[in-house]
C-alpha cells in the first residue's frame, strides 16, 4: 500500500479553508436575521435637514428664520458686465524707444501696463521719458498703441 498523497500543509490548508467559509456563513444568517428583527431603518432615520448657516442637522429648520430669495436675484454663471464708458484716450510716459528701429513701449499711468509703439502710430518723434496721450488698439500680439501725441 502506497503513502497518502495529502500532506500536514494541505490538511492545515484544507482547514482554515472551510473555517473561513463556515465562518462567512454564519455571518450571513447574523445579518439575515439581525434585518428581519429590525424591519431595516426607517424613512425617519434616514432624513437629513439643512439648517439656514448650511450645517446638516437631524431636526427640521425654523421656519421663522426662513429667508425669502427672489429669482430674479439669482445669477448663474458669470454676472453681466457693467457697461460703463471711459475715455479712450489714455496718458502714458515712454519707457523706451529704439529711434534705429522704430519702436518702444509706452507706460500707462491707469492700469501701469507697457503698451508696444511704433513710429508709424506716432505724429511726431518720441524719446525716452516723453508724456504722451494716446489709444490702446488690439493687435494679434498684444495691446498697441495708435494716435500717439506729445504732451506738453
Amino acid at each position: 500500500m502506497g503513502k497518502s498523497q495529502e500532506t500536514f500543509n494541505k490538511k492545515e490548508r484544507e482547514k482554515k479553508r472551510r473555517k473561513k467559509k463556515l465562518e462567512k456563513l454564519e455571518k450571513r444568517e447574523a445579518r439575515k436575521l439581525e434585518k428581519n428583527n429590525s424591519g431595516g431603518s426607517s424613512l425617519d432615520d434616514m432624513i437629513a435637514y439643512i439648517d439656514e448657516n448650511g450645517n446638516i442637522s437631524d431636526s427640521p429648520p425654523d421656519p421663522t428664520k426662513k429667508k425669502k430669495v427672489k429669482v430674479e436675484d439669482i445669477v448663474l454663471g458669470i454676472p453681466p458686465k457693467e457697461d460703463f464708458e471711459e475715455d479712450p484716450v489714455r496718458t502714458g510716459k515712454v519707457k523706451f524707444f529704439n529711434e534705429e528701429k522704430g519702436y518702444g513701449f509706452i507706460i500707462d499711468n491707469e492700469s501701469k501696463d507697457s503698451v508696444f509703439v511704433h513710429m508709424n502710430n506716432c505724429n511726431s518723434d518720441l524719446h525716452e521719458k516723453d508724456r504722451v496721450t494716446f489709444e490702446l488698439e488690439r493687435s494679434p500680439k498684444g495691446l498697441s498703441a495708435i494716435n500717439v501725441k506729445l504732451v506738453e
